[in-house]
């Protein structure tokens, strides 16, 4: 995979993909710290690499985390969440003991659910009138 600018390619394809996601934890309880959050992000990155998504943004608050990533189209963005919250979850449970506490019940960092919004191109009502004015077959 190349990057030329914002435009990444792959042996078959030409792609600009972004998604935002939101990670909540569980119970919205107020975890992260300032040190919590430095550390989430490179474990983050860590991941994305992994996927060959880039982390191009991160950031966050006490009780919930954003992510904007660049992901190739092979990556179902599905296996890119349970993979980052699940990592990430681990993670700071071994390197943060202190976190157990806010999860006990549950034994889960993260809620189940997650926000995952489309980013980036032109807005909808361009594309609509871009496709409608193609010209048809002969």
């Amino acid at each position: 995979m190349t990057e030329h600018g914002a435009i990444r390619t792959g042996r078959h394809c030409v792609f600009v993909l972004h998604a935002h996601l939101v990670f909540v934890t569980k119970f919205r309880h107020p975890v992260f710290t300032g040190t919590h959050l430095e550390r989430m992000e490179q474990i983050m990155r860590d991941v994305c690499a992994d996927f060959e998504t880039e982390l191009a943004e991160f950031n966050g608050e006490t009780d919930h985390v954003h992510l904007l990533v660049n992901f190739p189209p092979k990556v179902a963005l599905s296996k890119l969440v349970n993979s980052l919250k699940g990592v990430s979850s681990r993670r700071m449970r071994q390197e943060f003991p202190e976190l157990a506490r806010h999860y006990w019940r549950a034994n889960k960092l993260w809620s189940a659910s997650y926000f995952a919004g489309s980013v980036g191109g032109a807005p909808l009502t361009v594309l609509r009138q871009y496709i409608e004015q193609q010209k048809g077959p002969g």
